[in-house]
């Protein structure tokens, strides 16, 4: 099940939309999908967890929790929307779709990929634009 959940004043449009998008990433990576949770939150929100739980005291667009089992993938993502409406500004793209990259993202790391190394951080941009580009309808 993947839910949505908000801590500030911000929804996503059309809630199935993007359900149905993340499972059909979960499936094109050969992945179950089990309890996923996504978390909308401020700077500040994002801000505490990342010094409370991973001792960093820098601000971040996401933070993903993983606690998949084999193949099923459970995590908690957490979603600084203030980061990620910044974001879209620098990277002159639509809040929609660095809100899209942002989750995939997130969603990416639980299906094991990581962004470390530039080799990785490169493996991981592909992904991410495969899947922006074949849903592309989350762009608009």
């Amino acid at each position: 099940m993947i839910s949505f959940n908000y801590e500030m004043e911000f929804h996503l449009v059309d809630e199935a939309e993007w359900s149905n998008w993340l499972n059909d990433v979960i499936l094109n990576e050969n992945r179950e999908k089990g309890e996923l949770s996504y978390v909308f939150c401020t700077d500040e929100y994002l801000h505490k967890i990342n010094i409370e739980y991973l001792n960093h005291d820098t601000y971040t667009d996401i933070i993903t929790f993983d606690y998949s089992v084999g193949k099923k993938l459970h995590g908690d993502i957490y979603i600084s929307v203030e980061r990620v409406t910044e974001n879209a500004g620098t990277y002159r793209c639509s809040v929609k779709e660095e809100m899209a990259r942002v989750m995939v993202h997130g969603l990416l790391h639980l299906c094991g990929y990581k962004d470390k190394s530039t080799v990785e951080a490169t493996i991981m941009r592909g992904k991410e634009d495969f899947y922006l580009s074949r849903f592309a309808s989350l762009g608009s």
